[in-house]
């Protein structure tokens, strides 16, 4: 079994950037299979799809909300999954979260991961 622990949360001012960290452990064997999706929530909202990478790293999806300001990336040798967040806003204040399901190809719902880590605080804020 994986476990997901993701790092790099805080509090960042506008037009700022974070990198998130999601490293895996535990059956990291397992990490290079799975394709890898981060998520986040604000107080009183649903889960919110933010970003998709494959397996192998060779696709890439995110919504239009942050198309062309986040990127995410993989490494499979380091067990780890980033979340690269420039010119952040207000509105994508929330808890950001990584998950990951034994597959080839990513997925953009989040019931359709089944390993999660805890979660990170992200707040953009003057």
């Amino acid at each position: 079994q994986v476990q997901l622990v993701e790092s790099g949360g805080g509090l960042v001012q506008p037009g700022g950037s974070l990198r998130l960290s999601c490293k895996a452990s535990g059956r990291t064997i397992t990490f290079s299979a799975m394709a890898m999706g981060w998520f986040r929530q604000a107080p009183g909202k649903e889960r919110e799809f933010v970003a998709a990478i494959t397996f192998n790293g060779d696709m890439t999806s995110y919504p239009d909300s942050v198309k062309g300001r986040f990127t995410i990336s993989r490494d499979n040798a380091r067990y780890t999954v980033w979340l690269q967040m420039d010119s952040l806003k207000p509105e994508d204040t929330a808890v950001y979260y990584c998950a990951g399901r034994r597959e080839s190809h990513y997925y953009t719902r989040a019931e359709e991961y089944d390993t999660w880590g805890q979660g990170t605080q992200v707040t953009v804020s003057a």
